[in-house]
């Protein structure tokens, strides 16, 4: 597979992988709706590749223009990143979650059948594995009914793609995030919320620089061992290349459905992420606890082991990176 549309390809974790894409040689088509991204983020890939991918403005909700994207690009496989992600949000607009990330999947499915291209990697989280006490979760892990309205549209992406299998010739891979934080070495690309961030890394950033006044914890009284939530936190350039491993694992194997679990394989608290960070970029941050955040699970993190095995991926980038390289990524925007 030569040619991968990548929808949501100017967001976070999409831009990210189309920068892995375009160093492995591939020719990238990106659509985008540019909702929760900026254009800019397409010349800033340009610059640290040389190049840039096909790029398309518009919405996965369009049927009609992905039949365009596709009769004119003729992708061999896609990379569906393109979906709203906050969970908070989704607990205050629920209805907007189901539309736009199952009516979404569900458009592009059937226009890559249209189009006979089958394969597929889903951007799926961990959040379908509900509010267990199991972790390490590895991929047999029985899913629970979600918490958040984000979670059940992971939860029903995952069974649609399921049930598509069973019935027609699609080749999926289904990644299971867990918490993908931190930026791009050159510091070019990397979490970009629009308005107040919903996620905690780039809370503290720009707390650390002044944009936020404060930095709210959300709760301290879990039964962790210093009180805050647990996550397992990635690096968004190591979860970026375990997508191009996807690509090739679809590309040289036949089977109808896999799933892997892409996480650091330990857990770090929220207290122990601000730490971090202040520590590493000799940073104080103001910051207090909160009433703990509705659809919140307490601690999860991942048995990334089938990865490692299968598709010969593993992290290497350390928290310390993460904070390092977000903290960097936050400087630059204020340039």
């Amino acid at each position: 597979m030569n040619k991968i549309l990548v929808t949501g390809g100017l967001g976070y974790i999409g831009s990210h992988t189309v920068v892995e894409l375009l160093e492995q040689g591939k020719e990238v088509i990106a659509i985008d709706n540019l909702n929760n991204s900026d254009i800019r983020v397409l010349s800033r890939i340009e610059q640290i590749c040389g190049r840039k991918p096909l790029f398309t403005e518009g919405d996965i909700l369009d049927k009609d223009l992905l039949r365009k994207v596709f009769d004119e690009h003729k992708p061999e496989g896609i990379i569906h990143f393109a979906a709203y992600k906050a969970v908070g949000e989704s607990t205050e607009k629920p209805v907007m979650y189901y539309e736009n990330n199952l009516s979404g999947l569900i458009n592009l499915i059937g226009v890559a059948e249209e189009f006979e291209v089958y394969n597929f990697v889903f951007s799926s989280s961990c959040t379908v594995y509900g509010d267990t006490s199991n972790s390490p979760i590895g991929e047999d892990e029985p899913l629970q009914l979600a918490i958040s309205p984000y979670g059940t549209t992971k939860l029903l992406g995952e069974k649609i793609l399921q049930d598509l299998v069973n019935f027609k010739p699609f080749k999926v891979v289904n990644l299971r995030y867990f918490n993908p934080v931190g930026a791009h070495p050159s510091a070019l690309i990397g979490e970009l919320p629009l308005g107040v961030p919903s996620n905690l890394v780039p809370y503290i950033t720009q707390t650390a620089a002044g944009i936020r006044e404060q930095l709210v914890i959300f709760g301290n009284d879990y039964n962790t061992p210093d009180g805050t939530n647990i996550r397992d936190f990635i690096h968004v350039v190591d979860l970026a290349k375990a997508h191009i491993k996807a690509l090739d694992y679809a590309a040289n194997n036949d089977f109808k459905l896999e799933y892997f679990n892409l996480g650091a394989g330990k857990g770090h608290s929220v207290l122990e992420v601000v730490k971090c960070f202040e520590r590493v970029n000799d940073v104080k941050l103001n910051y207090r606890f909160g009433e703990r955040r509705a659809g919140d699970v307490v601690q999860i993190w991942a048995d990334a082991s089938k990865a490692d095995r299968v598709l010969d991926w593993r992290t290497e980038l350390s928290l310390e990176t993460m904070m390092e390289s977000a903290w960097k990524w936050q400087q630059q925007l204020g340039d």
